[in-house]
């Protein structure tokens, strides 16, 4: 069984955007208090930063150790769960969780995976094309009337809750037997079948509406292992196949309907 330490190596904390490097430090102190160590930074305004720095208070090796990216995409590379942090429910919303559920499914993976809990910027949380890239939604069930935690706060709350979830032994144990999809296999997916629908004429790009995005959330609702995304993606090269594109009923027709009724059926090799 994975140990409680190799299961949080398997938690990264991505912070987007963040505008004030001593909410980096701040958010690296919560992570360290928990057993935590891995964080990514998106195109942070100030990085490295001496505020960032004394605000991390005993936690500057997360900071010098830290891993910046350009993109989002990035800072996902590898991950089979994605977890966008929300504090409202969003229109075309993914699935969205109490902080605790989110993380006791988030630890299930992680007994094997790699996961990832991501947050917004401090001001606007998390932009349309970053929740995209999520598969599950969390948030804080804080006080209604005064809900806003800041950064750091937030940080500090998922990475408690991830801690007492890898205390329990029973959820470390996967739902499925199979590997889940990372999140660039999810997203090669998705370019693949936006391609497709484009090339079969049910999407235009020129009109996109929300399309895409209900279909991704079909999907991140599914939970696709490895060996599903490579099932879809081989009926998605069928699809556009010149073969199936040349029958009226896009089915290959069988050897015995293309001999006369006199003649025997000769037998097509596989």
């Amino acid at each position: 069984m994975t140990s409680k330490r190799n299961l949080l190596d398997n938690f990264r904390i991505v912070l987007c955007q963040t505008s004030h490097p001593g909410n980096i430090g701040a958010a690296a102190r919560a992570m360290k208090t928990m057993g935590l160590s891995r964080l990514y930074l998106v195109s942070p305004a100030s990085f490295p930063d001496a505020h960032a720095t004394v605000m991390a208070t005993g936690a500057a090796g997360l900071l010098q150790s830290a891993t910046v990216c350009d993109t989002l995409e990035q800072a996902l590379e590898g991950c089979a769960l994605v977890i966008g942090l929300s504090a409202r429910k969003r229109q075309l919303s993914h699935e969205l969780l109490p902080a605790r559920q989110a993380t006791e499914r988030a630890v299930s993976v992680a007994s094997s995976q790699e996961v990832a809990l991501v947050f917004g910027t401090e001001m606007s949380g998390l932009s349309n094309a970053e929740l995209d890239l999520c598969q599950l939604l969390a948030m804080i069930p804080a006080n209604p009337e005064f809900s806003s935690l800041n950064l750091a706060a937030a940080v500090q709350v998922m990475c408690y809750e991830i801690r007492m979830a890898s205390l329990d032994q029973d959820a470390m144990q996967t739902a499925k037997t199979g590997q889940l999809a990372t999140s660039e296999e999810l997203e090669n997916f998705y370019r693949h079948l936006e391609e497709v629908l484009i090339q079969i004429g049910y999407y235009n790009p020129e009109q996109p509406k929300k399309l895409m995005q209900r279909v991704r959330r079909i999907y991140a609702r599914a939970n696709l292992e490895k060996e599903e995304v490579n099932i879809l993606r081989g009926v998605l090269k069928l699809t556009v196949s010149p073969r199936v594109i040349g029958s009226k009923t896009g089915m290959k027709k069988p050897a015995e309907q293309t001999t006369s009724e006199s003649s025997p059926a000769t037998k097509i090799a596989d």
